[in-house]
Parts: structure tokens; sequence; C-alpha cells
């Protein structure tokens, strides 16, 4: 195994740390350090015992107060063996990691902007504020195609379905937090977004042919692998036509999701795209993983195929005895687990500061060993020269640079579908009155999404109501108000163990449907899911906007009533390939 290669690029006195500590490392700590735990699923003087005694490689907190998980990393540091890998979902800005970070937004809006120094922006956003509190290693970038609008896990987490987008935007997001600092971990290979269903819930299936598969997601990994990425999450998701394309052996039935698959896992990313990088397994609580093998089984196995790290656990203390007694039994060789936990000591050589002198990140992509494509080392010059002028003005404005990339994220993504009607902009003086009709959930982690749009259409002048279809009755269309607009704010987002997102109007009549839509102005925002089309097909006026978020809110409002225009790209195919969303 080649450390000072790719993707580890180490130096001398680090392979030298790498070696040792491996020698030194028990055989329970070896063990240990193949479990990366959910951190809130036990007492902080459990995990203690659990890091020290078991040698538990990599702990994930949700978001919770920065100081919270600073002080429960710092109590668990001076229990490790070796360095922890500290882990969190930094997929849309700080707030993937702590409570008080930044919801910059989620990847498709970052994607709306059709913008590499967005991206840029975004990513460094996500490692700062990650590493504010010791995050060392991100679960991102989202490496899906979103082609399945049907899918309710990839959605606005991807950054949509374009795969030469998703494949340059990962590759910028991936370089960027690894200068920062943060190793990256792109998923979920093999690839979700293609399937209807959520591998939350059971074994779901990347169904495309071998050869469309090569040519979309295999050349997004392959790209990501020859610049340098440090880890990859495989999902428990199929895929059949490779996996037998490597063994020909295979019956479908036979086919095994990704963290399990010796075909995808040593087969494709090992041997044929020559990853030399963590491999870690997406959660095993998960129905897509318990649902394939007998967890006794299951667990020894993912470590054979290739996976180098399994994510969280139903019962740490019997998983840790399933992977012992594989170990006993042979089901799980010495030589294998040495190479797992040898990958795993690299990793963290490369983001610990392991004998550097100091854990300061070099700032430059070539120095993590990055065969940096002509077209991406450009883009990193031009971005640095911008930077200092950029960052004179954040300082002369006194505010954050998140907070001015979001709003500048919110500005260039907010997407104007369709306006049939040629109801924008809105203008007061025709349309005084605003009904504000809420779908889905009102409350946003700054705020509530009427009261929010309320204050903001009042301050312009507007009278508003906020609509509740239980105190209203079914009525004909020939007295609704001429100089009204409805305006319908969604905020409908998919989420894990949902198997699908769809509008449920009131049960009273479906009074807060857009019936009228030939009679009244309506205007359709969608804040969280960009497919909702699929439901109102006949709504003569629809935006996407991605990210609900008070910045989001505003501005988006402000483009419909003129003060800027749409300029986002949409990612996917809002029309969801169906005849009648266009008219």
């Amino acid at each position: 195994m080649d450390l000072k290669g790719n993707p580890f690029y180490l130096e001398e006195t680090q392979v030298n740390w790498v070696q040792e500590s491996l020698q030194k490392l028990t055989l329970e700590q070896k063990v240990g350090q193949l479990f990366c735990v959910m951190g809130g699923g036990y007492r902080i003087e459990e995990l203690r015992e659990m890091v020290e005694k078991k040698g538990v490689g990599a702990v994930l907190y949700r978001p919770a107060p920065s100081e919270e998980i600073r002080r429960n990393y710092e109590v668990l540091d001076e229990a490790a063996p070796v360095p922890l890998l500290k882990a969190a979902n930094l997929e849309e800005g700080g707030a993937g990691a702590i409570s008080d970070g930044t919801l910059f937004g989620w990847p498709m809006m970052v994607g709306a902007t059709d913008s590499p120094e967005m991206v840029e922006k975004f990513a460094k956003v996500c490692a700062v504020e990650g590493k504010s509190v010791g995050i060392n290693w991100t679960f991102s970038p989202v490496s899906d195609l979103d082609l399945n609008y049907l899918n309710p896990i990839t959605n606005i987490r991807s950054y949509g379905s374009d795969f030469e987008r998703v494949m340059k935007f990962t590759d910028i997001y991936m370089q960027t937090v690894q200068q920062c600092g943060v190793a990256a971990c792109a998923k979920h290979f093999p690839g979700d977004g293609v399937d209807f269903r959520d591998h939350h819930l059971h074994p779901t299936y990347n169904s495309l042919s071998a050869e469309e598969w090569y040519g979309s997601y295999g050349k997004v990994y392959e790209n990501m692998i020859g610049h340098g990425l440090l880890s990859i999450m495989a999902g428990h998701i199929v895929q059949p036509d490779v996996a037998r394309r490597k063994n020909p052996s295979l019956n479908f039935e036979d086919c095994l999701p990704a963290s399990l698959s010796r075909e995808m896992l040593t087969g494709v990313l090992r041997e044929e795209f020559g990853f030399n990088g963590v491999i870690t397994t997406d959660a095993t609580i998960m129905g897509g993983y318990c649902m394939s093998m007998p967890r006794r089984e299951a667990i020894p196995a993912s470590i054979m195929a290739g996976s180098d790290m399994l994510v969280f656990n139903t019962d740490f203390s019997e998983d840790y005895r399933y992977m012992m007694e594989a170990l006993e039994d042979g089901k799980l060789t010495m030589e294998r687990l040495d190479e797992a936990v040898t990958r795993i000591l690299a990793l963290k050589a490369k983001v610990c500061g392991i004998n550097c002198g100091n854990a300061k990140r070099v700032e430059k992509a070539e120095h993590f060993g990055a065969a940096e494509s002509a077209e991406t080392t450009e883009y990193f010059e031009a971005a640095e020269s911008a930077e200092t002028a950029e960052s004179a003005e954040t300082v002369e404005s006194g505010e954050l640079p998140a907070a001015l990339w979001h709003r500048e994220c919110a500005e260039k993504s907010a997407t104007l579908v369709k306006d049939t009607a040629y109801v924008l902009p809105v203008k007061k003086e025709r349309y005084p009155k605003v009904r504000l009709v809420l779908l889905g959930e009102d409350t946003i982690s700054d705020g509530s999404v009427t009261e929010i749009a309320k204050e903001y259409l009042e301050k312009e002048g507007f009278a508003v109501e906020i609509y509740n279809p239980y105190e209203d009755e079914l009525h004909g269309s020939s007295k609704l108000p001429e100089d009204r607009l409805t305006l319908y704010l969604a905020n409908m987002q998919t989420a894990s163990n949902q198997t699908t997102v769809r509008i449920e109007w009131c049960k009273k009549h479906a009074l807060d449907i857009p019936r009228f839509v030939n009679e009244e102005a309506a205007v359709f925002v969608s804040f969280a899911n960009p497919y909702h089309l699929q439901d109102i097909p006949r709504i003569k006026t629809y935006i996407n906007a991605y990210t609900a978020t008070r910045t989001t809110i505003c501005t988006t409002l402000g483009k419909i009533l003129g003060k800027s225009e749409f300029v986002g790209v949409s990612p996917v195919d809002a029309f969801c390939g169906l005849p009648d969303t266009r008219l």
C-alpha cells in the first residue's frame, strides 16, 4: 500500500507514525478502529470508555450547539489511543455539524447558480464552520445524479441530473474542503437517484446498464479519485449490471448492495479505478444493510468486501463481538484487518496534523497531491485572485462571509420555471392584496415561513391574509377578488425513512388547491422540492428556491416583485417529464 501516493501523499514521518501506531494498537483497538459510532447514542462516560478500551476510530454527532460538541470531543481526545476521525454530514453548510452553524443551502440550490465559484464558497463555509468544533471528516459531497423525480432521498441533496455538472461541482467541493483540512467522503457509491425507493428502508437498485453507469456515475467517482479524493461511502444500493460484468458467475439475486459487494468495492473502486483511500459503509442501521444478509455475517463481510470502516451500529457491543468472532473463525483475516486499519490511520495522519509540527493545513490542492486538470488549476488561481477584494468588501460591510455568500447564492439560484400567465413582476397597484397559502412545515431555522413572508410583503405595502382553508367554504369563481394574488409557499422536504413527498391538500374539499387557475392570479414557490409540478401541473407561475431560510424567502419575494431578475438554471427537469406541466 503506497501511503506516499494518491490520495494520502504522506511525508516520511507520517508514514512512520502510521506503521508505529498499527503496531502499538492492541487487537481489540484495531477492531475498534473499524467503527464510526453515533455519539449521541451514548453517555459521554460510556463513549469515552469505548474510545479508550475498544479503540473506536470515529465519532459523529448530530448537529448540536458548538460548545457542546467541542466539549465532548475534548473528553474523547484525552482517551483516544490515536486521534479520532470526527465526522459530520456537511451537506448544506456548517449547520450540518453544529446547530448554530450556517444553513448555506442544499446542493441543488448551489447547483442552480451554475457557478463553480459558488461551489467553492459553499465548501469553504462547510469546512471552516465544521473545523471550528474539530470536525475533520465530512460525509459529503453527495455525488448522486437526481435522475428519478420520484426518488425520496436525492432530490435537493444532489447537484442535479446532469452528470457533467455533478462531476465538476463535486470535484470543486471535494478539493476545497480538503484544502481546508477536512477529508471528503463522496457518497453514495455506486449512486442513488435511479430507483424511486429509499435504501434506508431496504436495498435499492441503480439499474443503469454497465455502459450507462460507467459513462455517468462512474465518471463522477473516477474524476474525484484522480484528483485526490480521500474517502468514499458505499451505499446499500445494488448495481447488478456492473457487478455481473466484474463477476459473470453472479445471478441477479446474488448481487449485493455496494456496502457488501466485493465486485463493486474491490473490483471497481480498488482494482479498476485505482482508489487507495478509505472506503466506508453507509449507516449499517439502515434497512438496506440489515436485510441483505444475517448481521453476524454482514459485519465482517463488509470489511472483507473492501470496506475499511462501518458507520453506526444497531448494537455496538454485538457488532464488535461479531467482528472478533470473525477473526477467530477466519471469516475476517488479519491481513484484511491490518490493511483497513492502515488506511484509517493514514487518513488520520492526513487530517490530524500528525508529525507535521502543527495542525495547519496547506492551501493548495497540489500539496494534497491532486493531479489537477488545467481547467481546475485555472479556476482555483482565478478564485484566489478574487479573494482579496472580496475579503476587503466583507470586512468593510461588517458581515460574515457566510451570510454574504448565502445571500449571493439565493440571488443566483432562484429559478423561474414557468410564468405562462405573465403575472410577474407582481405590482402593488395591480394586486394590493396577497393571500398566503402554506404547504408543509412553517417553522424553519430562523423563523416562520408565513411570518417572514407576511412581514416582507407588508413592508412593501401589501395587505396580507394568511389563508386557513378550514375557515372557508366551497364557493364559485364569480366573486373572486380581481385585485388579489394567491401566493403558495411550499416547504416540503424529502427525508430519510419517507417513501415519498407529495402535496396533501386540505381534507375539506381540498380548498387550498389552486382550483381557479383560469380566474385568479396565483404564484407557487417551492423552497424544498423542485418537483411539485407533478401535483399542480396547471398552475401558471411556478418558482423553485431549493432551501428555506429567511434570506431565500425574502430574496425570492423580491424577485417576484421585480426587484431583480430570476437567473437560476434548473439543475433538473422540474416539469417531471409530464405532458401537461408546461401548460
